[in-house]
């Protein structure tokens, strides 16, 4: 069974706590008409490369009546600047247009497969996915940005069309896991193309 969740399967459910103080589920997005959820943190230069690319989307797409949702999975062991305090800080600071979840057990993390920050995942009004990996083609430094392979998947959801290219690797800091190497990856995760 591969690592990460596989295009036609279902979200898998959660429920963990956010920044606004509330805990969320997948069935609190329920009315959205399609889904984004994406694994993020605090500290990762490909995150904060990108991060207003991903406000400018998640933006457009809440009029379409699309849900953002970030998960920061990140052992604040491995990194303190990833830990639930400092998320709380980090969205009073920048009141990203999207809700910020903290998977402290990192089960969320395991059950969606997640391999960087960032990854995104697109799911469908059924909460089928459609496209996971990358946003874009250069976190990093967002002037370099040829492709934005999150907007066009869900262009092409929005208007019913399939999703030309549904797999993209994600590109960016391998997740901190608990207790392992910051670079420590599962034996099982692979390259999604």
């Amino acid at each position: 069974m591969a690592f990460t969740l596989q295009i036609g399967h279902s979200a898998p459910d959660f429920s963990l706590p956010a920044t606004d103080g509330n805990t969320y589920s997948l069935g609190d997005f329920a009315d959205a008409r399609a889904m984004v959820i994406f694994f993020t943190c605090n500290h990762c230069p490909y995150v904060l490369g990108s991060d207003e690319v991903t406000r400018k989307t998640a933006l457009q797409y809440a009029a379409r009546d699309v849900a953002f949702v970030g998960i920061n999975s990140n052992s604040p062991n491995t990194y303190p600047e990833d830990s639930f305090e400092n998320m709380v800080v980090r969205m009073k600071e920048q009141r990203f247009p999207w809700t910020y979840l903290c998977d402290r057990t990192q089960d969320t993390a395991r059950a969606y497969g997640a391999l960087r920050t960032p990854h995104f995942f697109v799911f469908d009004k059924q909460r089928k996915l459609v496209y996971t990996g990358r946003a874009v083609d250069n976190p990093r430094d967002a002037r370099k940005i040829t492709v934005n392979d999150l907007e066009n998947a869900l262009e092409e959801l929005l208007a019913g069309r399939p999703i030309s290219v549904p797999l993209t690797n994600p590109i960016g800091c391998t997740l901190k896991w608990e207790g392992k190497d910051s670079h420590w990856m599962p034996p099982d995760a692979c390259d999604l193309v």
